[in-house]
């Protein structure tokens, strides 16, 4: 029925620019994906999380230490020795774990990013089609109420209509105007926030084309729910129990004590002979056994526990109610597309051949167009719910489909 076609705010045609190649939903996705601050932020944390992760692999360093007993040269004991602490218990290995769970969290938490700015996207980018459609109502239905107060006028003077006739245009028009300044004040502001998302400005942003009408696909609540064991939200909570588990591991292999092996040579200037030296260090743990971070480390695992059922429960509720909108928004486009939207075209029609035959008056006509305009504006905010609900979907389901034109 529609197809919405936005020019860059009326700024550009009058100063004569040539318009860009109108920006698509598939082209809006891939420079948002490409220059998004908030990806790019996220990109750098996998990087710094891949340092940990070397790090974690690394064994300790080994200690060169030296002694001297005795000032006195003829009497001196000089003694040299190397200590390398060595780990006990697995400790490497849980650090190590500890570790890429931090990178899964990471990358996983880019991917649960990437979907929200991809919903953001196409909110954003159907956002701006039906701002701009409505501002091209807005502007036709000043026009009539122009009209409409210049025919009132005149029949007025003409002592054909009584002076509230003339009012009542006055009104309207007067109300018109000030839904045409803020529509357009509405498509600045949908500019604003498309552009926002890969960090540009409004006025970098000439033009986007698209289908508004185009309803989106709607799955049954039952499939849709089958792939919440996917989605970011859960999966992110799911990482991060198990981050909290590895914690733990690691917490609990801190309890056996390390090792330390000495190996070094000592000299003696008395009797002028060299000595090998072995020693042995265990750390005794008759205080310190790790008890406090260790009962941390497994509270702080029931909460991440609690918190995968919490959130699974959450993103549950989410996925229905985001499903029941979009549901709403269909039948109701469809509704207004087949019964009210017709309707009022054959209202507005009668209108226009009554007043030819004379039997409407001009304000007659100019109130059933304005109807039709209304019905059309009410048509655009319920196809902009569905494209919002869709986009809710995807941005939980973590869908990464490409975008329809």
């Amino acid at each position: 029925m529609f197809k919405y076609f936005l020019p860059g705010i009326a700024a550009s045609l009058v100063s004569g620019m040539v318009l860009a190649e109108p920006l698509t939903l598939p082209a809006a996705h891939a420079k948002v994906l490409q220059n998004s601050p908030a990806l790019q932020a996220l990109a750098f944390e996998i990087k710094a999380v891949d340092g940990q992760v070397q790090q974690a692999r690394l064994l300790p360093n080994p200690e060169l230490s030296g002694l001297v007993e005795d000032h006195q040269r003829a009497t001196r004991t000089t003694t040299i020795q190397l200590t390398q602490p060595i780990e006990t218990g697995g400790k490497r290995g849980a650090r190590i774990d500890v570790a890429e769970r931090e990178r899964d969290l990471a990358r996983l938490s880019l991917q649960a990013k990437q979907a929200e700015v991809r919903a953001n996207t196409s909110k954003a980018f159907h956002a701006l089609l039906a701002a701009q459609a409505r501002m091209e109502l807005a502007d036709t239905s000043h026009a009539l109420a122009r009209q409409a107060l210049a025919a009132a006028s005149t029949r007025v003077t003409a002592g054909k209509n009584s002076p509230v006739d003339e009012t009542r245009a006055r009104i309207a028009a007067s109300g018109a105007e000030i839904d045409l300044v803020q529509a357009r004040a509405d498509v600045d502001t949908a500019r604003e926030n498309l552009a926002v998302l890969w960090g540009g400005s409004a006025q970098a942003l000439d033009q986007v084309q698209g289908q508004l009408d185009q309803l989106p696909d709607a799955a049954p609540l039952a499939t849709l729910t089958a792939r919440l064991e996917t989605a970011p939200g859960i999966a992110l909570a799911r990482i991060e129990l198990q981050r909290r588990e590895a914690l733990g591991r690691a917490e609990k292999a801190r309890r056996i004590p390390d090792l330390a092996v000495t190996f070094g040579s000592k000299k003696d200037e008395q009797f002028g002979r060299r000595q090998a030296v072995f020693g042995l260090s265990v750390p005794l743990p008759l205080f310190d056994r790790n008890q406090g971070k260790l009962h941390e480390a497994l509270q702080r695992t029931e909460q991440a526990r609690a918190e995968l059922a919490a959130t699974t429960a959450t993103i549950a509720s989410e996925l229905r109610t985001a499903h029941a909108r979009l549901m709403t928004a269909r039948s109701q486009a469809r509704s207004l597309q087949d019964d009210h939207l017709p309707g009022a075209r054959s209202a507005s029609e009668a209108a226009r051949k009554g007043y030819e035959y004379g039997k409407f008056g001009i304000l007659d006509v100019f109130d059933a167009q304005r109807v039709l305009l209304q019905a059309q504006a009410h048509h655009l905010r319920v196809l902009a719910d569905a494209h919002a609900a869709a986009a809710d979907i995807d941005r939980i389901l973590g869908a990464t489909k490409a975008a329809q034109p």
